[in-house]
């Protein structure tokens, strides 16, 4: 009889990767509803929202290296540096804040399941590997947990536009081609002398779409919870998941770091919940117990091993 040993907690390396997911889960749960008072009140248009924010987050990464310089990455990973900036900055948060803007945090975060799955059909796809049976039961489970949490009520169905939803899983499969395609590099460098170099070639993208709409922005309407949710997508969303993404990725697998997506709807849950705005029940102990067993698997020793 074949025994499969897989620890129940991850090795001593790791433990701080994945405290670090669990972070990046929940400062991006909180994102979807915090955005959209931007977004909803018209303040700032969805591509001038992504320029402020790329912007205020190249000068957070390069300021941050200021004390420790650094020298220019070798010619052969430029191109890579390049077309990281344009999945993992531009197109991404492009696609995702612009689909925002026209669906509901509900279809959201229900389209972003799809990015873990993506990752690991990618990765084997790329790499020429078999799917590991585990890593992807895991990915089912969890994927089906945080599926049925979003979905159990269906009056929440018919609220998304369709072309939100198409941005959103656009937005999905260039995070997993990023995900995939900065691994190395993580592997190489320092996490944040990558991100400096991605968030500048991201934001020469970013400029070309969004300049318009940045320049329009008329900031005397601006109310203090509207500077609050810039403030928090600027510092948190971006510099600060962005930098605990990168450390993870020099530890764990890129469809490890992508799984964590199946926690955010999770999050979101909880902050309401401890809001006032949304109640506990059955459905969603349902939802969160498949969440955490498919994070579990899909994150175990032996799952990697086999993936």
């Amino acid at each position: 009889m074949c025994r499969l040993n897989v620890p129940l907690i991850p090795p001593m390396q790791n433990r701080l990767a994945h405290l670090a997911l669990l972070a990046v889960a929940l400062i991006y749960g909180a994102n979807y509803s915090i955005a959209k008072v931007v977004l909803d009140g018209d303040f700032i248009g969805p591509l001038g929202f992504i320029l402020l924010r790329v912007i205020a987050a190249t000068a957070l990464f390069w300021l941050s290296g200021i004390t420790r310089p650094t020298p220019a990455p070798a010619k052969g990973d430029m191109a890579r540096l390049v077309l990281c900036g344009f999945l993992g900055v531009a197109a991404n948060q492009m696609l995702f804040f612009s689909g925002l803007d026209r669906t509901s945090p509900i279809h959201a975060s229900l389209i972003m399941v799809l990015t873990p799955l993506l990752v690991y059909l990618l990765s084997a796809w790329i790499a020429w590997k078999p799917l590991s049976r585990v890593s992807g039961m895991g990915v089912l489970i969890a994927g089906a947990g945080a599926a049925w949490l979003m979905a159990y009520d269906v009056d929440h169905l018919g609220t998304g536009d369709w072309v939100g939803d198409v941005m959103v899983g656009l937005n999905a499969t260039c995070y997993a081609l990023y995900l995939i395609l900065v691994r190395p590099l993580m592997a190489k460098y320092e996490p944040m002398f990558v991100l400096k170099w991605v968030f500048l070639f991201g934001s020469f993208f970013v400029i070309f779409f969004g300049w318009k709409e940045f320049a329009d922005i008329n900031w005397n309407t601006f109310t203090l919870p509207v500077y609050l949710s810039i403030a928090y997508v600027l510092i948190f969303t971006t510099f600060v998941a962005y930098s605990l993404n990168a450390f993870a990725l020099k530890k764990v697998a890129a469809v490890t770091v992508s799984i964590y997506i199946y926690l955010q709807p999770l999050f979101a849950a909880i902050i309401a919940v401890v809001l006032g705005k949304d109640s506990l029940d059955i459905n969603k102990l349902i939802a969160a117990g498949a969440i955490f067993t498919g994070v579990w698997m899909a994150t175990s020793k032996a799952a990697e091993k086999q993936g």
